[in-house]
This record gives C-alpha cells, sequence and structure tokens, in this order.
C-alpha cells in the first residue's frame, strides 16, 4: 500500500526557515512527479509546488522565490525548504504524487509566529 510520511514541520518565527521530508512508499517513487500541498485551519488543500521525475520544479506564485522543493529518488524522499516563512504558511503539510494517490499521509504541522 501506498504510504506518505511527512515531517520536519514545528513552530518558527516570522522570517525563519524549515525543511520539511517526504518519505514515499509503496509506489515507484522516481516515476512520479511528486507535489506539495498545504491545508490552513478552515481551507480547502492546496497545491503550490511540485517536481517532475527529471527534477523540474514548478511553485505557485504565493510560495515562488521562498520555497525550494527537491528530490533524492535513492532515498525515496521528497524536500521542501522553506525560507522567509510567513504567518500564512501556517497550515498542515502533505505531498503526494501527481496525480494524486489514495491515502493521503498525516501531514506535519507548520506554525508561524509574528
Amino acid at each position: 500500500q501506498v504510504q506518505f510520511v511527512e515531517s520536519g514541520g514545528g513552530l518558527v518565527q516570522t522570517g525563519g526557515s524549515l525543511r520539511l521530508s517526504c518519505v514515499v512508499s509503496g509506489v515507484t517513487f522516481s516515476l512520479n512527479d511528486i507535489g506539495w500541498y498545504r491545508r490552513a485551519p478552515g481551507k480547502q488543500r492546496e497545491w503550490f509546488a511540485r517536481i517532475s521525475r527529471g527534477g523540474s520544479p514548478v511553485y505557485d506564485v504565493s510560495v515562488k522565490g521562498r520555497f525550494t522543493i527537491s528530490r533524492d529518488n535513492a532515498k525515496n524522499t521528497a524536500y521542501l525548504q522553506m525560507n522567509a516563512l510567513k504567518p500564512e504558511d501556517s497550515a498542515v503539510y502533505y505531498c503526494n504524487a501527481i496525480p494524486n494517490v489514495q491515502p493521503w499521509g498525516q501531514g506535519t504541522q507548520v506554525t508561524v509566529y509574528s
């Protein structure tokens, strides 16, 4: 069964940084595009970054220039380096293959305080 395990979240001050990890099992990681998503309180889960099988990244305008997505196919792991964090980045962060597969992981909580 496919499994996504996100980690690395935490409490950070505005302007700070965090690095999230996503370990994927149950699918051939190297053959899948991987996306990062987040769900803020009271809002729907939204996509904001993806990385292709070949390593090409795409970002939503809300995170472009601040977040960097990467992957290590040997470790079946995707990463998200988040810099210059803002309170509006506070959310539960998830990863998934693209197209998405079920089930989603538990996510990792990121809280940015001012």
